[in-house]
């Protein structure tokens, strides 16, 4: 073992100074000082056109094509004054308070006050819970216009080219209700 104790172990950290990178200009902080700089040549500034980023995104002078587009409503659909006015006439008939038949249907007391409000977003999972409870058929929130597809199309196409494919061959009723013809 070494007797002398004095033997530096690991790392200097120790600032080391290669080069003229040691003297240190002051960056001048006033307009004052910037001026003086430039008149001595020691800084140049350019202008630049069109930096700063995105700044036609931010002005609201300009209309875009997405802007003029959109005319979307865009909130969303609340329940019927007539649906809360059921619940809550189904809910006084039983004698029941509001935070008694949300337990029954395990939801929060809020959201019973909020249909009876008139200011929930209607959901169909709850409605149902809400009719099994209550024991009455409550009114359904209508469908937007146009947003249906027309589902008497689609049933009106079955007489088409299925029902021709499995008649005169005894195919039970002649509608091919789906997948392949029937082999013989």
């Amino acid at each position: 073992m070494p007797t002398n104790t004095n033997i530096a172990g690991g790392q200097d950290w120790g600032a080391v100074n290669v080069g003229n990178s040691s003297i240190r200009k002051p960056i001048p902080k006033t307009a004052a000082g910037i001026a003086a700089a430039k008149r001595a040549g020691v800084m140049a500034t350019q202008k630049v056109y069109g930096a700063g980023g995105n700044q036609s995104a931010h002005s609201s002078t300009t209309m875009s094509a997405r802007k003029l587009e959109e005319t979307d409503e865009l909130r969303h659909s609340k329940v019927d004054k007539s649906l809360s006015k059921a619940i809550m006439q189904a809910r006084t008939a039983k004698k029941l308070t509001q935070k008694q038949l949300a337990t029954a249907i395990n939801e929060k007391p809020q959201i019973v006050a909020e249909y009876e409000n008139g200011k929930a977003i209607p959901n169909g999972a709850i409605i149902v819970k809400l009719e099994r409870k209550l024991g009455c058929k409550l009114p359904r929130p209508g469908k937007k216009a146009g947003g249906g597809g027309g589902g008497g199309v689609k049933a009106a196409s079955k007489t088409g080219v299925g029902a021709r494919a499995g008649a005169g061959r005894g195919g039970g009723g002649g509608v091919n209700r789906g997948g392949p013809a029937k082999r013989r």
